[in-house]
């Protein structure tokens, strides 16, 4: 499979398909030149996880790790999922070190100058993290010091998808706190010096989702939130990606939709450099959906794709709306497949052009490998 979802909480909202974008059908009814001058190209790969322990069994995606070296030109920043950071009783621990992969990081440095930062997930208990200053500074000082005695080039932090769960976001105190923690950091981060070079201070990349509807809710990340922390936060990763799932079958990241996220965020804001924070997801993963009564499938690596294309040698559709290929298996539409191709990747990267801003894919070692061809 492509991705494992267990830790990516999605907030309680409205349907966001009906409020953002409608698909111009429903798939369960049907019967029938370089853009290296993106600001950031932000890359994540991911490593697979199992906590059916206390102890994180890890394996690697070693095709990511071998593409993150094979591609380090292209680049600019490299996120490999290694960090959680827990309660344990009444402390906190960050875990993952066992995942960093110092060799790599060299082979990866001598290869090029992407940015190296390990993504850490809060999955500490929110209203404990966030209420209490002593916890607040713990964290910080957990991540900070991970940073400097492994020699990373700063963190990918995920927080606010289970912050929204946890419902601290409805709380205006509590919302306000959960801004200050990200700038206080941000701020702890931009105080340390990089290792491989002392003119540059260690980087912070903050993961938002897109907003459920066309008006934010209350747990959305807005506007004033991205200018709240534009000085603290180096990047802004935006989820712009599973906008369907088994349940209802259809594209991956609509363009028009993309588009409205972007519009409700950016609106016609002029701070270009602002702008340039906004990393705008774009999926190398695909999905497969299993049409018929008792919806499932889910979604599938380039490998699944390719061996799904040998074994029914389909025709591709081109759906104009979300300007995504796809195409369904059999007479009977049991099944509809969306994967990404040159023209739907190269139609989003033109769109991160329009508007100034980078590009984050999701992940590398899912995709084909000429979709490097386009960055």
């Amino acid at each position: 499979m492509a991705k494992k979802k267990d830790r990516r909480v999605v907030a309680p909202s409205s349907d966001r398909r009906k409020d953002l974008v409608e698909p111009p059908h429903q798939l369960a009814r049907s019967t029938s030149s370089s853009n290296r001058n993106l600001a950031i190209t932000f890359v994540i790969f991911f490593v697979l996880s199992s906590s059916s322990s206390s102890y994180l069994q890890q394996s690697r995606n070693s095709k990511g790790y071998d593409l993150a070296k094979r591609f380090n030109s292209k680049f600019t920043h490299i996120s490999p999922v290694w960090y959680d950071l827990k309660s344990q009783g009444a402390s906190l621990i960050l875990e993952g070190r066992h995942n960093g992969d110092i060799g790599w990081i060299s082979d990866l440095r001598r290869a090029g100058d992407a940015w190296v930062l390990p993504r850490v997930v809060l999955e500490a208990f929110p209203a404990e993290l966030l209420a209490k200053k002593k916890q607040r500074k713990k964290a910080i000082d957990l991540i900070v010091s991970e940073c400097k005695e492994m020699g990373y080039d700063g963190i990918v932090l995920e927080s606010w998808s289970r912050w929204a769960v946890y419902r601290v976001l409805h709380d205006p105190k509590m919302r306000n706190l959960a801004l200050q923690f990200i700038k206080d950091l941000g701020d702890a981060l931009h105080a340390v010096t990089s290792e491989r070079n002392n003119k540059n201070r260690l980087q912070l990349v903050y993961v938002i989702g897109p907003p459920h509807s066309e008006t934010l809710q209350v747990h959305d990340f807005g506007p004033k939130d991205l200018q709240s922390l534009s000085d603290a936060v180096d990047g802004f990763s935006l989820m712009t990606y599973d906008f369907s799932g088994p349940h209802n079958p259809g594209p991956n990241a609509p363009l028009k939709w993309i588009e409205s996220i972007l519009q409700l965020l950016l609106g016609t804001n002029k701070n270009t450099a602002l702008v340039n924070k906004i990393l705008l997801g774009i999926n190398f993963y695909g999905n497969d959906f299993i049409l018929s009564e008792g919806q499932g499938g889910g979604a599938i690596t380039g490998r699944d794709y390719l061996s799904l294309l040998e074994k029914h040698k389909p025709d591709f559709r081109w759906e104009k709306n979300s300007a995504e290929h796809f195409y369904t298996d059999d007479d009977h539409n049991n099944h509809a497949v969306f994967y990404p191709s040159l023209l739907s990747i190269s139609m989003r990267l033109e769109e991160a052009c329009k508007w100034g801003c980078g590009i984050s894919i999701w992940e590398i070692g899912q995709g084909l490998d000429y979709f490097y061809d386009l960055l």
